[in-house]
């Protein structure tokens, strides 16, 4: 994963500031973890497999990985829970 990083951003981009490779770094991350499909998952981001195992051994987490989501809450703003 830390090549896919580099290669990714520092390899690929200059950037004028640290800022600017933070926020590149952030978005970079939050598109592999949460848009990005994976065939060894089975077709599923990240994101999802994490959230489908924590369903199924709900055990081997010590904090529900459904409320360390960035961003608004989209069960609410998609209406699911209103």
């Amino acid at each position: 994963m830390n090549r896919t990083i580099k290669e990714a951003t520092v390899k690929r981009f200059h950037y004028d500031s640290h800022n600017q490779l933070r926020i590149h770094l952030r978005d970079f991350m939050a598109a592999n973890n949460f848009a990005r499909r994976l065939k060894i998952l089975g077709g599923l981001t990240p994101y999802e497999y994490i959230c489908k195992i924590w369903t199924s051994e709900p055990d081997r987490f010590i904090l529900n990985p459904i409320y360390q989501m960035p961003g608004l809450n989209t069960l609410c703003v998609s209406g699911l829970l209103h």
